[in-house]
């Protein structure tokens, strides 16, 4: 896991998967808003998030959703549209790598507007760490970040990596993993001190 866990940067575009990631610990969430971090979307996004046609909706999709309902009433999580030289980026992008319009739609408008990109597609991720470098982040960077900075405490872990799991998510291992980076790097910044 490539992560710093001393440096995040605060405005973030995220795709689909990073909005249910974010979401999944009402915790995570909180902590992040209270740490000034800022997360919007392009439309591609919320379509996928909301509109886009499901074979089933589970109750954690569901609950993921009224999440996101509520977050953008009261402002966080805005979308924002794409331009011609945005789909132009994302059909230069689409050749590149085999990616949803979200994610494209997502790294395009993070290079335009040159800010942080957060996926939780390792694909994704690393065409954005090509193309963007050090804004190209995941929610395990986040937690990590948090945990660092001290905004979580050591505490908070456990109760994030169980709202996480109780939403249908599946990163758990990686938030654990950042946890011990972060840990690491704690120790090692304490050790130069």
């Amino acid at each position: 896991m490539d992560i710093n866990p001393s440096t995040f940067h605060l405005i973030n575009v995220v795709d689909t998967c990073s909005v249910w990631n974010i979401l999944s610990s009402p915790m995570l969430n909180a902590t992040a808003k209270g740490a000034q971090c800022d997360f919007c979307m392009t439309n591609f996004v919320y379509y996928e998030c909301l509109f886009k046609p499901r074979t089933s909706n589970s109750p954690n999709e569901q609950t993921l959703m009224d999440r996101l309902r509520a977050e953008q009433r009261r402002s966080a999580f805005q979308v924002h549209s794409c331009s011609i030289d945005d789909l132009q980026t994302i059909a230069i992008l689409e050749k590149r790598k085999k990616l949803g319009k979200g994610e494209l739609s997502s790294i395009a408008f993070a290079m335009k507007i040159r800010h942080g990109f957060i996926t939780d597609d390792k694909k994704a991720w690393q065409l954005a760490k090509d193309l963007i470098h050090s804004y190209a982040q995941t929610t395990p960077h986040l937690f990590s970040w948090l945990i660092f900075t001290g905004k979580l405490s050591d505490g908070d872990k456990d109760t994030i990596i169980t709202q996480h799991r109780k939403a249908g998510r599946h990163i758990a291992k990686d938030l654990q993993t950042a946890y011990e980076i972060a840990l690491q790097c704690r120790l090692n910044a304490s050790a130069k001190t």
